[in-house]
């Protein structure tokens, strides 16, 4: 999980959800990659009660995109209020940092976000 703590006057919520549908297969369900299992799925979990709307319609507008791109496959992200947020491990703050390509190669599925 990230937290995504951000400055609305220098980013939007729609600027950080079309990087997250971007640079994610949002369709493996309980997976990513060669990881699986529920603790791996495609998530998001909003603070603020009035973004639930502005997250639901980006992926209701992913999909679509997906859908106009020949992708028969289903967004299966999860979109839910936070709950309580625990830091992992130690070995596992600052993951992408200490491992830049990551470990599997994951990307995105190819379809860029629709302007909005």
């Amino acid at each position: 999980m990230v937290n995504v703590i951000f400055d609305p006057s220098v980013t939007s919520l729609d600027a950080l959800l079309t990087t997250f549908w971007e640079n994610h297969d949002p369709t493996q369900g309980l997976r990513q990659g060669n990881d699986v299992g529920p603790q791996y799925r495609s998530a998001i979990y909003y603070c603020d009660p009035a973004d639930q709307a502005t997250v639901e319609a980006s992926l209701a507008a992913y999909q679509t995109a997906l859908k106009k791109a020949g992708k028969s496959d289903a967004v299966t992200t999860e979109i839910a209020p936070a709950g309580s947020y625990f830091l992992a491990e130690t070995d596992h703050q600052q993951y992408l940092h200490k491992n830049p390509q990551g470990y599997c190669g994951l990307g995105g599925t190819g379809v860029c976000f629709p302007p909005q």
